[in-house]
Formats: structure tokens, sequence, C-alpha cells
């Protein structure tokens, strides 16, 4: 039996363990396993985001008539009205629209085009409530609740018809969250004509 080559393979298994930990330590992961980044926490809503969003609502729903009254594509400007502010890209948004009786809660993008243009055959009763048309939005908001990225505001508004009339009061309940890239989306859409007692 050889003693010195007995005596060496002690240092070459430690020093094959030290290699081993070495490889471990600087093996590089695998393309499939990539380190995720966890997404930017969002900024709290704050009122005037809120304020913001409500104006440019209005706005929108007078572009709509204004398109409708020059022959244009009202259609196409109702869908860029929804996609730019409601939240369908989210998931679901609960709309329930003023002048509705038989499809009084709308849970889909459809439903809700239907109440602003008209014209779809599932939901008969729509006649197009932003081509009436509305010559103003004014918004008389009563207060808001806010935590964190999800804001609900409640109020009155109140549209001015095309070509003059008095003013038609509706109260409204508007939830909003923020997507991932900051912007406010509505994903509560409550809207009521005031109680009127016989």
């Amino acid at each position: 039996m050889n003693y010195k080559s007995l005596s060496i393979h002690p240092f070459i298994t430690i020093a094959c363990f030290a290699l081993a930990i070495v490889a471990c330590t600087n093996e590089k992961k695998p393309a499939d396993n990539k380190t995720t980044h966890k997404p930017k926490t969002l900024q709290m809503i704050t009122v005037q985001e809120i304020i913001e969003a409500q104006d440019i609502w209005g706005e929108g729903i007078v572009s709509i008539g204004s398109v409708f009254l020059s022959g244009g594509n009202y259609t196409k400007a109702a869908e860029d009205h929804i996609d730019n502010l409601y939240g369908y890209n989210l998931g679901k948004v609960l709309f329930k629209p003023t002048l509705a009786s038989e499809d009084q809660f709308r849970l889909t993008k459809e439903g809700a085009l239907s109440y602003f243009v008209g014209h779809n055959p599932r939901f008969v009763e729509d006649h197009g409530f932003a081509i009436r048309p509305w010559s103003k939005v004014r918004w008389e908001r009563v207060g808001a609740h806010i935590e964190g990225n999800l804001a609900i505001a409640m109020g009155n508004y109140f549209f001015t018809p095309q070509g003059g009339g008095d003013e038609v009061k509706v109260e409204y309940t508007f939830g909003y969250t923020k997507d991932a890239s900051g912007k406010l989306r509505i994903i509560l859409h409550g809207s009521h004509l005031p109680y009127a007692p016989n």
C-alpha cells in the first residue's frame, strides 16, 4: 500500500469541493428562469386627477354628438371615448346607465357602446345618449373617497341639450383605478335620474 498517495487524497477532495462551490456560484441561470421585476407601485389617485378625468369624459360626450351632427363616424368616436377612459382592458367594468330599464346593468364594452350610440339589436331600448346630442356637461362634485389606487366619486352632472333648452340633472357614482402606465380608468359608472316623488 502506498501511504504517500493516500495522504494526498484529502487535499484533492477538498480542492474539488471548493471548485464545485465556485462553479455553482458562477453558474448562469437558464434563459427561461429570468429574474422578474416587480411592477412599480402606483401612486395614490388625487382629487385633481378625478376632476380632470371627469372633465375629459364630459368633453368626450359632447364630441361624440358633434361628430354625429357633422355626419362623421360617431360610433368610432364613442369607441375611442370608451377605450380612452374606461378600464375594459383591466377587467370587468360595472356600467349602470341612466336611461335603461330593461338592460339596467351593462358588464360589457358592447353594452356601454350601445348606450352611447344606440342601433344595437341586442339593446333595443338604447337610442344613443351621446348622440342626442349635448353641447355641454357641467359637474357638481359632492365628494370622493380615495384608497390608494382606488377612488369613488359622487355628485351630479348636468347635460345641456344641443340647440338650447334646460339642463338635464343626473346623479352619478364613478369608480376609478390606475392602469400600469398610471392612467386613470373608470371601472364603475353608475348614473341615475333624481328621485321624483308622485
